[in-house]
């Protein structure tokens, strides 16, 4: 049977990871949505390649290494299912009747986590704790409460060993990695765009690892991974207008060559300046149109890294449709010069592509983490919502 396109993929480099963008609840009923789909001819061979992904009967044998997740899909993960998770809120709703909904929302989020953490639980143990993490995202809301952060955190890496926490990387998610890591607990640095961003967090994980060292914490359990957001950086409408006001026009593809362009550098300042976090690729765009055939240059260029990417949905269908896809290690060039040339005459560009283009106390304004908060904050609260209606019936 010929190799499917994350197979692929990840031949590129034998320390790249595919993770699973949403939660593992909806796994199951997405790859039936994606069989449905399907020519009758292509069903089988279609149902073969996606249940390799996930292994549900051997899942050590997963192609997939982890789990993402943020609010709003762990908010989808209850919309799949309301009769299932409507039972369970009234459940907590009747045992902690003292308990508003805002409380009984963070404990139905902390059910998501626990079951989704139990389905990569054989991978982590397989793998000796290298593989098969969770993540599970502090409520964007509190981005500026440092102590409220560590505090969540505490409450959701005791849900299970696998559990990785998501850690906006604003100005104040810069201590909390330093004070998580320092505790030896695992890190996801989220809500993350900016070369500026990116050393600060993994400068904030290698003084967690020496405070660690210090206070003699086991860090055997331990690993950080930094998310770069690439599609909410180059979609941000404050490019365009950027450039508009200095009578430049951007095309997709350049604001695309842009993206891969920052992480590419980002990819070399962790590796060359030896720091222990791992990037991870995040929000990549299909596209574009080359000769009339669809392409993936999100994923295709950053191939050949010892890198993660996090593929929601929305990215593997069209892997799966293109299916022709050859990946060769492309990590290492340099994007096309007269982009960078024409790029870095807009303030938006340089701030995300110079590691001090930005000074920390800069992270919580600049426009695609106010943007991305807003995004994650509604996942909260439609699940809040949610809850609302359980106590009012």
């Amino acid at each position: 049977m010929s190799k499917n396109p994350i197979e692929r993929l990840m031949q590129t480099n034998p320390d790249l990871e595919v993770w699973w963008d949403s939660s593992p609840v909806v796994f199951e009923s997405w790859v039936q949505s994606m069989i449905e789909k399907a020519l009758p001819e292509d069903k089988e061979k279609l149902e073969m390649q996606l249940r390799k992904l996930y292994n549900t009967e051997e899942p050590e044998k997963s192609l997939f290494r982890g789990c993402t997740t943020n609010p709003p899909l762990s908010w989808k993960a209850v919309q799949s299912d309301p009769d299932l998770w409507g039972a369970y809120v009234d459940q907590l709703i009747s045992k902690h009747p003292d308990l508003d909904n805002q409380e009984i929302a963070w404990l139905t989020y902390k059910e998501v986590v626990r079951r989704g953490a139990k389905y990569y639980m054989p991978i982590y143990e397989s793998s000796r704790r290298r593989f098969g993490w969770i993540s599970a995202q502090l409520n964007p809301r509190l981005f500026t409460e440092t102590e409220q952060m560590v505090r969540d955190a505490d409450e959701l890496k005791a849900i299970s060993p696998n559990v990785m926490i998501k850690v906006p990387a604003s100005t104040e998610g810069v201590e909390v990695v330093k004070i998580l890591t320092s505790k030896g607990i695992s890190t996801n640095s989220t809500i993350c765009f900016t070369l500026p961003q990116i050393k600060a967090v993994a400068d904030a994980a290698m003084e967690g690892i020496e405070i660690a060292k210090k206070n003699g914490q086991d860090m055997s359990n331990w690993r950080a991974v930094i998310t770069m957001m690439i599609g909410r950086l180059t979609e941000n409408p404050v490019l365009d207008q950027q450039a508009e006001r200095r009578g430049i026009h951007l095309t997709w593809q350049e604001k695309h060559w842009w993206g891969i362009g920052v992480f590419r550098r980002a990819y070399r300042m962790i590796k060359e300046g030896g720091y222990a976090s791992k990037m991870l690729a995040c929000s990549v765009r299909q596209g574009p149109l080359v000769a009339g055939k669809p392409r993936f240059w999100d994923i295709e260029f950053l191939a050949g890294g010892d890198i993660v990417y996090t593929l929601p949905p929305y990215a593997l269908e069209p892997l799966f449709d293109i299916g022709d896809i050859r990946f060769h290690n492309r990590i290492e060039e340099e994007i096309p010069s007269a982009v960078w040339d024409k790029m870095m005459k807009i303030p938006y560009v340089i701030q995300a592509s110079d590691p001090n283009g930005m000074e920390i106390d800069q992270f919580n304004t600049h426009p695609a983490t106010v943007a991305t908060v807003e995004s994650f904050s509604k996942g909260f609260t439609g699940l809040e919502g949610f809850v609302q209606q359980r106590m009012n019936s």
